[in-house]
């Protein structure tokens, strides 16, 4: 991306490898707009992310540019807007505001993000900044190496925990780099130096080759290919009407699915954060989870004598997407306002415990019907990134959920994505979220825990029978 993609949250993991080809690949940046016009002119460095934002043209048009001490290459977002008042577009995408805190701090959001991040004016790009220049072929294998080694080194703040010493990392393999190393062993080493991390939001592609595609995963974890996928939705549509599921509807293609279930137990399955709605912008696919969420969580459903008893929410297969969908989620499940999370992203280029001051996320209740009783969630290790930011909102909920299941998978950052000199693209994250309550604890690595462990294929029986219990 630039500063942040769209596609950072899309669960590349449980994607086949021409989708996730495909969107890495293709990944475009959100619209921007702010007030001020040409107040805004200038370059900003954000706090963290490695990101340089210039506004030019009396505040008509906004890109960003990557960096690290040893690079600067230009980002992939060029938003344009035809007037001062307007907002900056960038076909396809979410958008983003810019709004200016001074005349040296603004602060920048994405609308399909949570939280911000802050911009500090600075006097001028850095001086290896390419402009307008883009990425070149037949750049130099170890400029390309120093690269991706420094945006690690700068930006992952998990190499303690997953026990990496990243600049033995860099003894090892830099060697094996020359003037003239090809691009199959380029690929291949780049690729062994992540691999250890163990962590689904890493990755590497080279957009012009079919097979240059790499993702890390949890050691435990087998992602399922898209035959696989197709059998384990069919295995829990066929779950619940074993469970005397009826009235069932669908949305979004089957993304999002709900059940009546005997003893006024609602089920509601969602799978994914994005890709609703055609042409895959953040707008439609809003819209869609609005409507779905509006016909579950009707008047009679959830006030009265025929309101709901329980609620399941099934996100066992949930590969994440947009946080912002899945704080909605969270905000029709509630009737007052609490810390979901906080998020801080790392913010010291030579030290992976600082970080910028954490920002509490809050939920705040839909204004329309929610649902406020008994909460049952399925999770399993394949509940992942905005699934997992679902499930982390939902803990400070009251009355808390019962989890039943699996740890999820760990990932809750975003995916910052970052352009090579070569022209590949890779991703890591670079945030941790913290629990909303006691500001501390994070789940990175080892996942949310259950409340009751359970198999996948068992998880819906269980969650019924405590909930028909209590």
């Amino acid at each position: 991306m630039t500063v942040r993609a769209r596609t950072p949250r899309i669960a590349a993991l449980l994607l086949t490898t021409a989708v996730a080809l495909t969107t890495a690949a293709g990944s475009g940046n959100a619209l921007a707009r702010g007030p001020g016009g040409a107040a805004l002119d200038g370059t900003w460095r954000m706090d963290g992310y490695g990101t340089v934002v210039t506004v030019t043209d009396g505040g008509r048009k906004l890109r960003t540019y990557e960096t690290t001490a040893v690079s600067c290459m230009p980002g992939e977002l060029t938003a344009t807007r035809s007037d001062a008042g307007g907002p900056f577009r960038q076909e396809g995408e979410a958008p983003v505001t810019v709004t200016q805190k001074g005349h040296d701090r603004a602060e920048l959001a994405f609308g399909d993000n949570v939280g911000h991040r802050t911009l500090r004016r600075i006097a001028a790009l850095p001086a290896d900044c390419r402009g307008e220049t883009g990425p070149d072929p037949k750049a130099d294998p170890r400029q390309v190496f120093d690269t991706y080694w420094r945006t690690y080194a700068e930006n992952y703040p998990f190499f303690a925990a997953r026990h990496i010493d990243w600049n033995a990392v860099r003894d090892r393999y830099r060697p094996r780099i020359t003037a003239t190393t090809g691009p199959d062993e380029l690929f291949s080493v780049l690729s062994e130096m992540v691999r250890p991390l163990h962590d689904g939001h890493t990755g590497l592609v080279d957009p012009q080759h079919p097979e240059g595609y790499f993702a890390g995963h949890r050691e435990d974890t087998v992602i399922p290919d898209e035959q696989e996928r197709n059998r384990m939705d069919k295995a829990a549509a066929e779950s619940v009407k074993a469970a005397g599921g009826k009235d069932e509807r669908s949305w979004a293609g089957g993304k999002i699915t709900y059940a009546e279930l005997p003893g006024r137990i609602g089920f509601l399955r969602i799978t994914t954060f994005l890709g609703y709605a055609k042409g895959n912008s953040y707008e439609a696919d809003a819209a869609t989870l609005g409507k779905a969420l509006d016909e579950v969580f009707t008047t009679a459903r959830t006030n009265g004598p025929d309101a709901l008893r329980g609620l399941v929410l099934d996100l066992r297969l949930n590969g994440g997407g947009s946080d912002r969908l899945s704080l909605d989620v969270a905000e029709r499940l509630t009737g007052r306002p609490y810390t979901a999370y906080l998020k801080h992203a790392r913010d010291d280029a030579g030290d992976p415990r600082k970080f910028t001051p954490a920002e509490p996320v809050r939920a705040l209740p839909h204004p329309g019907p929610v649902y406020t009783g008994p909460l049952t969630v399925l999770t399993s290790r394949l509940t992942m990134s905005a699934g997992e930011t679902l499930t982390e909102a939902l803990l400070g909920r009251g009355p808390r959920p019962v989890l039943i299941g699996e740890n999820t998978q760990g990932l809750f950052s975003d995916r910052l994505e970052r352009t090579l000199p070569n022209g590949w693209r890779f991703w890591l994250p670079n945030e941790e979220f913290l629990n909303g309550s006691d500001h501390r604890t994070t789940y990175d690595g080892a996942g949310i825990p259950p409340d009751v462990a359970a198999r996948p294929e068992t998880a819906l029986p269980v969650a019924l029978a405590r909930l028909s219990s209590s």
